[in-house]
């Protein structure tokens, strides 16, 4: 749409593109504009759909309209509700300002009283949640309406004691718009969802609220439609009742098994092979909704195994993937991901230098370019709640279906007055309902206990679910343990780099033992699996790579 030009609605209707009902608007130029999906058609042709963020293009960017502070008697509102939250009038219109996440007034939502129709002006995608910028971070409460003049008259209702905000785009939108805001209201103690009493206001009341952790939301249950219709009627001691009487978010669960339907039917776990065919045998693959553990000894392959995971879930899986490595930087991060895409070394220095910079950025852009994969920016110890608030945000919020946290005992030494042992106990626990409430796919790092005996874990030493640290609960919790195991000091090159793969616990179809064996490559940086090199008619590795 030409932003010099100014459009009329014509009408407002279903979107072909997201399926929403009532999203679509038709202007009196021939262009459409979906305020659920923000997708705009173009005049010349109903082909050519593009997201307004990619044109930079948005509905109405003229001027925006100014009024005057004045009470609306029709729906009860009063002048200086109005003027809290910037509502003003002028001549049929209403005028509901949207600012951005930095308070700057970036967009309004314009209703016409007579026709009941509405359009935005300026950059409505950029705009945060209506109100959000009247309120500070964090807070006992936070009401979530699901339009603009039920979030006044709440908030005038409830004596403008607690804040109130609304969606942008009615209940259509409103997971999009709260996933987006998700760190602003996870701050406070209680998210209280007022959603229209109807079908899609009742759905999308359930979906907003299971986005948070358990007892974190509650659904105010209303016998009229909306909260405005309380205020209108002067039935304000009654929505204040209901408000108050705001059950927890408990979602629907316990059955009868006997009239359990959809036995055979395929689940909506999202399962994924290994790289190795030999742990895809005993494992069957990885699946979110699991917590798989993988430990060994300092220098037995950990990290380069962590970045194959990574790798493959990146080009095998359609899924965002989040990595809180907190024994390196982002930057790093980015070269070890690169490094496994070019099967060079690249991150280190005088590797990477020999690389045409053309080179670099294609191996940039196939990785970390995608923009499906998040890191946690942090080096070094963290407090449990703020490491679980990141990982539940990936999840929640930024769509990651799998996390990498490496590794265990970093996040646990974050932890004060306790042992090790009950600090490991209490993370595994914690990271466990995590994963059982996002569904993601988590794999998690863990060190093992100092070596006894003659045999220590450089030499290669049989790892065991007792040498885990903490192990009674990472064998419980976990779904999978994997152990690398490596000879570094031996005298045959070939040996001295390869990691035996041995699985310790395995829930999902119990068998364990030896998986496979990996050869690192120190050219390249890859993990290769090989055959069992203690087995008589081993093919003999070129050495000379790793002399």
């Amino acid at each position: 749409m030409n932003t010099e030009q100014k459009a009329n609605v014509v009408s407002r209707g279903e979107c072909g593109k997201c399926g929403s009902s009532d999203g679509n608007v038709l202007y009196d130029n021939g262009s459409s504009y979906c305020f659920v999906c923000e997708t705009y058609t173009a005049a010349s042709g109903s082909d050519n759909l593009v997201s307004v963020t990619e044109r930079k293009v948005h509905t109405m960017n003229t001027p925006l309209s100014r009024g005057q502070f004045t009470a609306i008697e029709d729906r009860g509102i009063t002048i200086d509700t109005a003027k809290a939250y910037g509502i003003t009038v002028t001549g049929d219109k209403q005028i509901y300002p949207y600012h951005d996440v930095n308070g700057q007034h970036v967009a309004n939502k314009v209703r016409h009283v007579s026709t009941k129709d509405f359009h935005a002006e300026g950059r409505l995608p950029q705009a945060g949640l209506f109100g959000q910028h009247l309120f500070r971070d964090g807070g006992k409460y936070i009401t979530i309406t699901e339009g603009e003049l039920d979030a006044a008259s709440a908030y005038q209702m409830m004596g403008s004691k607690w804040p109130v905000v609304s969606v942008r785009n009615g209940a259509q939108s409103a997971v999009k718009d709260v996933k987006a805001q998700f760190e602003w209201l996870n701050k406070f103690d209680n998210i209280v969802v007022c959603f229209d009493n109807d079908e899609h206001g009742n759905a999308a009341a359930a979906k907003v609220a299971s986005i948070f952790e358990p007892n974190k939301c509650r659904i105010v249950k209303l016998k009229a439609k909306d909260a405005n219709e309380y205020l209108k009627h002067g039935k304000t001691e009654e929505f204040i009742k209901r408000w108050w009487d705001a059950a927890p978010y408990t979602p629907a669960g316990i059955v009868n098994l006997k009239s359990f339907d959809g036995l055979y039917e395929d689940d909506d776990k999202q399962s994924v092979d290994y790289p190795y065919k030999g742990m895809n045998e005993l494992l069957y693959g990885m699946r979110t909704g699991e917590l798989i553990t993988f430990t060994a000894g300092t220098g037995a392959g950990k990290s380069s195994i962590m970045r194959e995971l990574e790798h493959h879930l990146l080009n095998n899986t359609d899924s965002n993937i989040g990595i809180i490595s907190l024994e390196e930087n982002v930057k790093q991060t980015i070269f070890h991901l690169m490094s496994v895409e070019a099967s060079k070394r690249l991150y280190i220095k005088e590797v990477r230098e020999q690389v045409p910079q053309e080179q670099l950025t294609q191996y940039e852009e196939a990785t970390v370019g995608t923009g499906r994969v998040f890191a946690f920016d942090h080096f070094g110890s963290i407090q449990t709640d703020e490491i679980l608030a990141r990982v539940r945000y990936m999840v929640k919020a930024l769509d990651c279906r799998y996390i990498i946290i490496d590794h265990l005992s970093i996040l646990v030494s974050g932890l004060e007055g306790e042992d090790e042992r009950r600090n490991i106990d209490k993370m595994m626990t914690q990271l466990r309902s995590l994963v059982e409430e996002t569904q993601c796919c988590m794999l998690l790092v863990s060190h093992l206990r100092r070596a006894s005996g003659d045999k220590g874990q450089e030499q290669g030493a049989q790892i065991s679910l007792s040498m885990l640290r903490g192990s009674h609960s990472i064998a419980q919790i976990s779904d999978a343990v994997i152990a690398m195991e490596r000879d570094q000091q031996a005298s045959d090159p070939v040996s001295a780099n390869t990691t035996t793969i041995r699985v310790l616990k395995n829930r999902y179809a119990g068998e364990t033992g030896i998986a496979t064996y990996l050869l690192y490559d120190r050219e390249s940086g890859r993990m290769q699996e090989i055959d069992d090199p203690n087995a008589e008619d081993f093919d003999t590795v070129d050495e000379a790579t790793y002399l």
